[in-house]
């Protein structure tokens, strides 16, 4: 079940990795001295932050998820629920749809991504915090440019569920940009995002 404040963690983990030519989410990397699948790193802040989290992935992924249950540890893994999203071949809307649909009685959602492993708790939490004081929407940001995780109210559920494409929560921000709370953070991994193997250079 969903907690802190019934705010939904939800990690969208059903991409394809087409531009990586692998699958990077299974990517060996060392942050901090720690080497892991580079989506396991990307999960360990939101398992700091929450007790449970949503974790959306495409068709056949079993190898993926038992791959990063062995690198986190039976208990960080016991507080994962994987969600298969049938449709992930239709964008990442879909993956969005699924994680919301099966958070629905939950006061907000909170999004982030697989392929973003320098995200900080600091900004996971931030974000939550706002949603659980009022806010419509929350991003962190580092000067003046948003980053992520991405969080929604309640009020957007039937707009989230009717989301399609990859783009589509992006116009709900910037259509409702005056409603954002921005998250200050002094910290460019909200920005760092791993699409080829070129960018684990920038971590």
């Amino acid at each position: 079940m969903p907690d802190q404040g019934d705010i939904a963690a939800i990690v969208l983990a059903a991409g394809a990795s087409r531009r990586f030519g692998s699958d990077k989410l299974l990517h060996p990397l060392t942050l901090r001295g720690v080497t892991l699948p580079l989506a396991a790193h990307s999960l360990l802040p939101w398992l700091e932050t929450f007790g449970h989290i949503t974790v959306v992935v495409r068709p056949g992924a079993e190898t993926f998820c038992s791959a990063i249950e062995i690198a986190l540890g039976e208990i960080r893994s016991a507080q994962i629920r994987w969600i298969e999203c049938a449709d992930a071949a239709q964008g990442m809307a879909a993956s969005f749809v699924c994680g919301v649909r099966a958070n629905l009685d939950v006061d907000g959602w909170l999004i982030g991504l697989a392929d973003m492993p320098a995200v900080p708790s600091v900004a996971i939490a931030g974000v939550r915090n706002a949603l659980s004081e009022g806010a419509a929407l929350a991003a962190p940001s580092r000067a003046g440019r948003r980053g992520h995780p991405v969080g929604f109210a309640s009020h957007y559920r039937d707009e989230l569920l009717a989301l399609q494409g990859d783009n589509g929560a992006r116009r709900l921000l910037e259509r409702d940009r005056s409603k954002v709370a921005e998250i200050k953070i002094d910290d460019a991994g909200i920005f760092a995002d791993i699409d080829i193997p070129g960018d684990l250079k920038n971590l």
